[in-house]
């Protein structure tokens, strides 16, 4: 098979439906919108949900909850991430920006205890847990919150 024999299956292209052409085509006149109503009009046509004026679906669900518009997002790491970085470094959110660790600066950084450190490291962030302290400055290394 050479690429000037390719051919699409069958079936997978047609022609378009020509509208409006005449009595002859079958699509002629009103071009197959029937006669009068809202679908026969053009523009026409009903918003998503809509059930004919009977109150929706989602309408008639309850209420629940709401979205605390104030609530505080973190950017987590933990510890085992960390030791990819040299003995010594000062680990600071933008060093973690830079190697992928967090997605963004906008969101305060927490560091969690999971994994072990096996370096000192200076660390800088906006939060520690207990255990994620314990084990910096375990290994020598220091937490520092910004």
């Amino acid at each position: 098979m050479r690429l000037h024999e390719l051919r699409p299956p069958e079936g997978a292209r047609t022609v378009a439906k020509r509208k409006g052409r005449g009595i002859a085509s079958g699509l002629g006149k009103t071009s197959g919108r029937g006669q009068k109503g809202q679908k026969s009009r053009s523009g026409s046509g009903v918003r998503r949900g809509f059930e004919g004026g009977q109150m929706p679906y989602f309408q008639r669900l309850p209420k629940r909850g709401f979205t605390n518009i104030f609530k505080k997002k973190w950017n987590i790491v933990n510890l085992g991430d960390l030791n990819s970085f040299e003995e010594g470094t000062v680990v600071t959110p933008e060093l973690l920006l830079e190697a992928g660790l967090i997605r963004n600066l906008q969101d305060s950084l927490k560091v969690l205890g999971e994994g072990e450190l096996d370096r000192k490291l200076e660390i800088r962030a906006h939060r520690f847990s207990k255990q994620a302290r314990e084990k910096i400055e375990g290994a020598g290394g220091k937490a520092e919150v910004i």
